[in-house]
């Protein structure tokens, strides 16, 4: 249950700039303008420790097309067309594919502290193979708030649950929440911080806390590219990980 990068809805109405929704967890209430249509994709390697077994490492290439249907909604289609994992078990594969909307309901008010709010719900469709996927479909509803702050800081903050299959059946309620910190430090570059929860994605297993942190740099109005690094704080996770893309938008 993913999403990605905190810039708020206010700066964006300042900016023509592309808005990408990457590479950070978290999702801004930014939606693609109707007639719009917005290509964002990238790599992420990770290196997990797992004791008493070889660390797991894992290379993904991951793809997200958004476009606008109208001021205040947009229709996405995320996957992972490749994945490669090493270490007690190496496999190479295909992720699962997500359908998702995103609606924003709420503007923030100029002068006013009140945030804009949007909800995204998405369905995650079983394309892949074990250990990739579980052959069930997950699905999850996540709130949405985003702050415009003093000192030219941004922040957004997810909140939602849903429910992961399991194998060899059923599905077990999975809470998330997540909030980033952002602010342009130059007229091309963006920065962010953020810490994200996600509880147990399997029965009996822990919680997980993780921190990440990543910059843009916007190379025209319509090209961005981004970089992140990850770890985990507390629970299962990557000791680090390492992501990396590219934003296109057409249509304006």
């Amino acid at each position: 249950m993913a999403a990605a990068v905190g810039v708020s809805v206010a700066a964006a109405a300042e900016s023509d700039r592309i808005q990408p929704d990457r590479p950070s967890v978290s999702a801004s209430t930014y939606t693609v303008a109707p007639g719009v249509v917005q290509i964002e994709a990238g790599a992420q390697y990770s290196h997990t420790s797992i004791g008493g077994s070889p660390a797991d490492r894992q290379f993904l290439l991951d793809v997200m097309l958004r476009a606008g249907l109208t001021e205040r909604i947009e229709l996405r289609l995320q996957g992972e067309p490749l994945v490669v994992l090493r270490g007690e078990r190496d496999d190479t594969g295909n992720g699962d594919i997500s359908l998702q909307a995103k609606y924003r309901f709420l503007d923030a008010r100029e002068g006013h502290w009140w945030p804009s709010l949007a909800v995204l719900p998405f369905v995650r469709f079983p394309i892949a193979h074990e250990p990739h996927g579980t052959n069930l479909p997950d699905f999850a509803l996540i709130g949405l708030a985003s702050f415009t702050l003093p000192w030219g800081l941004g922040l957004d903050v997810n909140a939602g649950a849903g429910g992961l299959g399991q194998r060899p059946s059923g599905y077990l309620a999975q809470g998330v929440a997540a909030a980033s910190l952002s602010r342009d430090i130059a007229e091309r570059w963006s920065t962010y911080v953020e810490i994200f929860f996600q509880s147990a994605a399997q029965p009996g297993a822990r919680t997980s806390v993780g921190f990440d942190g990543g910059v843009q740099f916007f190379l025209t109005q319509n090209l961005a590219l981004d970089a992140a690094v990850e770890t985990s704080l507390a629970g299962p996770g990557p000791d680090y990980a390492f992501r990396a893309g590219l934003s296109v938008r057409f249509g304006r």
